[in-house]
């Protein structure tokens, strides 16, 4: 059976994408892609992690990039803290 994931899943894999560049700079297309996501939510999800200053915007020429801040290091850490003991417990975050 197919279930939808989560926003927290959503924004997860949003980052793990940005962050695995290991501070280099991602273009949004890619993010859509590796993230399996539509357009509109991909700019929801981006603008979002841009406000809580998880990620930030770098333009150069008509090419925009995106890469993981401290504070969305920050928030992938514990995350992956709450889903092993999320795995551990048998419960889906």
């Amino acid at each position: 059976m197919n279930q939808r994931r989560s926003k927290l899943q959503v924004v997860a894999d949003v980052l793990r994408v940005i962050e695995m560049e290991q501070g280099r700079r991602v273009k949004p297309t890619h993010i859509l892609y590796k993230a399996n996501l539509s357009h509109k939510l991909l700019k929801e999800h981006l603008n979002t992690l841009l406000q809580k200053g998880y990620i930030n915007v770098e333009i150069e020429g008509n090419h925009t990039y995106y890469k993981i801040t401290p504070e969305g290091q920050k928030f992938m850490q514990e995350l992956r803290k709450i889903e092993k003991l999320s795995q551990a417990f048998g419960l889906p975050i």
